[in-house]
């Protein structure tokens, strides 16, 4: 009578979910191993799947049968040895060449013979057909999911899965944590680790419970899936999920990423308003220094030919932009009065918003046949994946980019009334922030209140955006802050 190797698997697989727990196997071979008088030389016990050739303990189990002599197994069943078939074919090739002498399962029954073999082989075949078969299903059930738009995972920090009604749904106590950090990185005034450091200040957890790590940041404002669109093994996908953020904005955070990515000088100090201003005499960029403990801009006179002499000290350029932040201030009471009027006006646009919207959607209907035809001349293998992906990505993008304006005419606002509300509030807080001793914040509102920021010797000019320009008194082509 041989001796047998008793070998038990199982995998958190899908194939495995009905089959015995490893307990339930060795309790009934051990039954089985009884009942039937076999002699138990070693036990082989595995967690793993059997889909692919390669597993440690079914291979070593393998080593000793073709070493020691031992020529018997006792499994549940044959699917519990192979599910490939290498695995299944190196199974019957030992039986061939005499090294297995005899299988025993609790659930089959084998017979070596040419009958028995043959039997065995169609057992092995039917386990790896159940599992190829139950793969395409899974894959279908995949492909099926993603064409609707669900996402086939975890929800990203800022959104929650709903598992009744197996879909994603905004966080409400962490979105507008998300929101404001891609707003900041958008601003090109924060690092990741100054962002890291005000997520901190914030009191934003990570799905783990804890701070959210600097890693993790940069995989946020890299996430597509924050602006409706979902990353799905490397390809671009539309979602169902609602938006956090506008394409425009990730847009923004992609272009300030890639800027801060580019290799740096050694030896270079951060200076807050580097990269901000130019040479009104020359053109020329304006570099910063240190000197007895201050901080002084001066003209970097890599252009030629420069009339501008003067260092400026930074404590009296901060001076300057005080007073032109503060010539867009404007009070409480007039920052309501404005905002009643706006909404009045947008109500009334409301009316006459049908049509546009409609035009807005023909457009969208228009790239829903882009994408068709583009998906049928991939399939038809008259473009290249590459080319594919990279049309596919522009037509997703810009149908986006359409979603959200339909979205700003559908609430009624013409796409006008949420920058008017940003305009008053931004006039309302520059009070505020020319008060405080915070210049990364200083700098962040003057990039949105103005452009072409000019120095000469010591004296600041600027020009005021529209609207900002309409609540200052001077010229907006030329409003300087000395």
């Amino acid at each position: 009578m041989p001796k047998y190797y008793l070998y038990t698997r199982k995998s958190t697989d899908e194939e495995d979910r009905q089959v015995l727990s490893l307990e339930s196997q060795l309790n009934e071979l051990h039954e089985y191993a009884k009942r039937e008088g076999l002699e138990i030389a070693d036990e082989f016990i595995e967690a793993k799947t059997a889909k692919k050739p390669g597993r440690t303990i079914f291979n070593l189990m393998i080593k000793q049968i073709e070493s020691n002599g031992i020529s018997g197994i006792l499994a549940w069943h044959p699917d519990r040895l192979a599910r490939n078939s290498m695995d299944g074919g190196k199974i019957i090739y030992l039986v061939d060449t005499g090294k297995l002498v005899d299988l025993r399962f609790p659930t089959y029954r084998f017979d070596n013979s040419a009958q028995g073999k043959f039997m065995l082989s169609i057992a092995f075949g039917q386990s790896k057909y159940y599992i190829d078969n139950l793969s395409e299903n899974v894959k279908r059930g995949f492909r099926q999911k993603i064409r609707r738009g669900e996402y086939p995972g975890f929800a990203p920090l800022g959104y929650t899965n709903d598992i009744k009604n197996h879909s994603i749904a905004i966080d409400p106590d962490k979105a507008p944590f998300i929101k404001k950090i891609f707003e900041l990185y958008a601003a090109s005034d924060y690092s990741l680790d100054e962002l890291k450091k005000v997520t901190d200040r914030l009191g934003l957890i990570g799905k783990r419970g804890k701070p959210v790590r600097k890693s993790e940041l940069a995989r946020i404002l890299k996430n597509p899936f924050y602006y409706g669109m979902m990353l799905v093994k490397g390809e671009l996908h539309e979602a169902s999920h609602p938006p956090l953020i506008s394409q425009k904005l990730f847009a923004s955070v992609q272009e300030v990423l890639e800027n801060r990515g580019k290799p740096m000088k050694k030896g270079i100090i951060k200076f807050t308003f580097i990269g901000l201003m130019k040479c009104k005499s020359c053109g020329a960029s304006i570099t910063a220094e240190t000197q007895k403990g201050h901080v002084y801009y001066h003209c970097t006179k890599k252009l030629g030919l420069c009339e501008s002499k003067k260092f400026l000290r930074e404590e009296d350029l901060l001076s300057q932009i005080d007073k032109v932040i503060s010539k867009i201030s404007i009070d409480d009471e007039t920052k309501n009065k404005m905002l009643d009027r706006f909404e009045a006006l947008a109500h009334e646009e409301s009316k006459s918003s049908l049509s546009l919207s409609r035009q807005v959607q023909e457009k969208i209907a228009e790239l829903d046949k882009k994408m068709e035809r583009l998906i049928d001349l991939f399939v038809e293998q008259e473009i290249s994946e590459e080319d594919y992906k990279i049309k596919k990505v522009k037509i997703l993008n810009d149908k986006q980019l359409l979603k959200e304006k339909l979205g700003e005419i559908e609430k009624g606002s013409g796409g006008w009334l949420e920058p008017s509300k940003n305009f008053l509030s931004t006039c309302n807080q520059a009070s505020y922030v020319a008060w405080q001793e915070t210049p990364v914040a200083k700098r962040a509102i003057l990039k949105i209140i103005g452009s072409n920021f000019l120095l000469f010797d010591r004296t600041l000019f600027i020009s005021y955006s529209y609207p900002y320009s309409l609540v200052t008194e001077t010229d907006p082509a030329e409003n300087w802050g000395g």
